[in-house]
């Protein structure tokens, strides 16, 4: 059997994550189609309807100034998702390049690039993330720039550790005695191999960065008013939370929901590559996986 068919069909299997990725695509497909489920732009202003309850034109109520939730939470799971997947992108390049640049050269290169990582590690992610905004101007750039840039470590420590296996293998070895020059081992023989667990912390870790994204911009630090997002609804929302419930509940259940689900197609993935079940290479991707955490342990 085609090792890749044998993993879609294992991943097929698990109920769970099944339904994970069942939630997530219709969120996905929501936010895609939002303007054909909301009954109004999410920025349009009518202070006639304000705090309406959730109704058959409402479904979700409308807020101080009458914009319609439903329409608001939709266009936000654009902002969300996309500011999530962005940010995650850079987080697994960042981290993809220098953990394979610390993992093969070794050295002084990677002692410098580790202990970046741990001085990364060191602080609390939301407080590092805090300081930066803080820095820069809050907006839709620099929220994404500073979510990909803080989370670059934990992806190259594991591409680390896979690189540190992968390179000694013997057609490594026999590309190194051909004369093929460091980046065409290091890009076309070496990190392919090491990218099916990069995949699965990529999927968990897009959960919490979505979650990240939601928390700057409750703070008011993330994507600024009038633009939808899960976060700054919420935000907004506790001020009514007795009178209008609405306004925090619906927002934060789709944010709930997509986190939720993330995690669970991130467990399914890992689960699918269980070397018990999956063939040869799935297990050696696993077993690196668990070299790879061992290390990052080691090192704290």
């Amino acid at each position: 059997m085609n090792p890749r068919a044998g993993f879609w069909r294992r991943l097929s299997r698990m109920r769970v994550a099944t339904a994970g990725l069942a939630v997530f695509v219709v969120i996905l497909a929501g936010s895609l189609c939002a303007g054909f489920f909301a009954s109004a732009p999410p920025n349009e202003i009518n202070l006639d309807a304000a705090l309406a309850r959730p109704s058959l034109h409402h479904p979700f109520g409308t807020d101080p100034f009458g914009r319609d939730v439903l329409s608001r939470v939709l266009y936000g799971a654009r902002i969300s998702l996309g500011v999530g997947f962005l940010a995650r992108t850079i987080s697994l390049v960042i981290g993809l390049f220098l953990g394979a640049l610390a993992g093969y050269f070794g050295g002084r290169i990677d002692s410098i690039l580790m202990r970046l990582a741990d001085i990364t590690f060191a602080y609390p992610t939301l407080l590092l993330l805090i300081a930066i905004i803080a820095v820069v101007s809050p907006g839709m750039v620099s929220l994404f720039v500073t979510l990909g840039v803080v989370g670059w470590a934990s992806v190259a420590r594991l591409v680390r550790a896979q690189v540190l296996s992968v390179k000694e293998r013997e057609y490594v070895q026999a590309a190194r005695a051909s004369g093929a020059s460091h980046p065409a081992i290091l890009f076309r023989h070496i990190v392919p191999q090491c990218l099916a667990p990069v995949f699965v912390v990529y999927t968990l870790g897009l959960g919490m960065t979505i979650m990240a994204e939601a928390s700057l911009s409750f703070l008011g630090l993330g994507v600024q008013p009038p633009a939808p997002s899960w976060g700054g609804m919420i935000s907004s929302g506790i001020a009514f939370l007795r009178t209008a419930p609405w306004l925090t509940f619906f927002p934060g259940l789709f944010l709930t929901l997509t986190v939720c689900s993330l995690n669970l197609i991130g467990d399914g993935i890992r689960d699918a590559l269980n070397p018990r079940l999956a063939p040869a290479f799935a297990k050696s991707m696993i077993v690196a996986a668990g070299r790879a955490a061992d290390a990052a342990e080691g090192s704290r």
